[in-house]
């Protein structure tokens, strides 16, 4: 009678307790819905094959893989960027989903959101979890797996493992998963990448995609011994800016650069004038495009020839944010495809001297003030130079 009376004492308890939660909390689980969301589902692996890694992969498609090392894709989630952002209580799970994208390297399994809250995620415990796949960050298995198949654009009855055809399945749709992520999480948290809806706006719509472009094609054998084939370089040619130090990023430029010149000489009291025209010539979305705090910097250096600076500006491409108290976009002067601007440097002399105008333009993938706030250290790459020329002239 005892155990009878403590094990309902028990029940009720554990009951009045899950009352109270559900009042709380409402228990009401909403499902998720954006893609950007979710994770792919759990992939087995393909029968044939004994691991998920990129690593393996190359053992056959050894080209594949060493271009894929160079990319950004290869270190979306080592990025000291990302995981600094992912460290802030701001941060919420989604994030991850673009840079481990496959349920078999996440932790955790999200089923839904209490209350629709993004900060109250109902998880559940990954017993599938792969630490090591998820050091890959976006990998082979994220495109190429599902189902127990390896999905590609060619298809063979001769591979090790199944393999399906399919490139309706490996087109800009995959992509765009992410790279048109765009919504207000948080009054202080946005996600804002458009480049999707930019090009679908642009010129290349139904023409050009992510792939023709970003994936460069060449032919080759795609295994050895299954003979040369055309197929895509997977570099993931973007920003050119790259993740670490150590490694070279191929760069897709979208702009077309055409600097005016300078006279041979000019009298004192002359005003100097130098244009630069720069066009979004070669992108079918805006430039830059993607992350809201990436930016060009056009800087006009005028020295004389002593190296004294004379006169010096800079200019800017790029969306500004205010991200405190409320996130919202102050500023967007991005370039849309085939728009074109110029930018003028001015300077009147009034005495005889040489001198040398430095243009620069360099792409970046923060400032300055971001990176010291991240802790990202003095060798986080930030930017590259992608033109650069001096012109010289004689004030007589």
């Amino acid at each position: 009678m005892n155990k009878f009376v403590t094990a309902t004492f028990i029940f009720v308890l554990i009951a009045s307790l899950s009352l109270i939660r559900c009042k709380t909390t409402g228990k009401n689980i909403l499902p998720l819905t954006k893609s950007w969301e979710k994770a792919i589902p759990q992939q087995e692996i393909p029968q044939g094959l004994t691991s998920l890694s990129a690593k393996y992969c190359a053992t056959c498609h050894l080209k594949h893989y060493q271009e894929w090392l160079l990319s950004t894709h290869a270190h979306a989630w080592s990025d000291l960027q990302f995981q600094s952002e992912l460290k802030k209580e701001s941060s919420p799970f989604m994030c991850i989903n673009c840079h481990i994208p496959l349920q078999n390297q996440q932790e955790y399994i999200i089923q839904g959101l209490i209350d629709g809250d993004i900060y109250k995620p109902v998880k559940t415990i990954n017993d599938h979890f792969d630490k090591s796949l998820q050091s890959e960050g976006i990998t082979c298995a994220s495109c190429h797996v599902r189902d127990g198949a390896i999905i590609g654009p060619h298809g063979s009855d001769k591979a090790p493992h199944k393999t399906i055809k399919d490139t309706i399945f490996l087109s800009e749709q995959l992509c765009i998963g992410c790279h048109n992520a765009s919504a207000v999480l948080t009054p202080t948290l946005a996600c804002t990448f458009e480049t999707g809806d930019e090009w679908k706006a642009g010129p290349y719509w139904g023409k050009r995609n992510c792939i023709s472009c970003h994936m460069d094609t060449t032919h080759r054998e795609i295994a050895p011994g299954y003979g040369s084939k055309l197929n895509h370089q997977h570099y993931f040619a973007g920003s050119g800016i790259p993740k670490f130090d150590s490694i070279e990023s191929k760069i897709k430029n979208g702009l077309a650069i055409y600097p005016a010149t300078l006279k041979p000489a000019y009298m004192a009291g002359d005003t100097i004038r130098f244009v630069l025209k720069v066009k979004n010539e070669f992108a079918g979305h805006r430039v830059p495009t993607g992350d809201p705090e990436r930016f060009f910097n056009i800087t006009f250096t005028l020295k004389n020839e002593s190296d004294t600076v004379r006169s010096t500006q800079t200019d800017r491409i790029g969306e500004r944010w205010e991200w405190y108290p409320e996130a919202k976009k102050i500023d967007d002067n991005n370039l849309f495809p085939n728009e074109e601007r110029s930018f003028y440097f001015t300077f009147k002399p009034t005495e005889k001297e040489k001198l040398k105008l430095s243009v620069i333009v360099s792409k970046h993938r923060l400032n300055q003030e971001s990176a010291d706030y991240n802790k990202l250290g003095k060798n986080y790459p930030l930017s590259i130079t992608i033109f650069e020329k001096e012109f010289l002239t004689v004030v007589r």
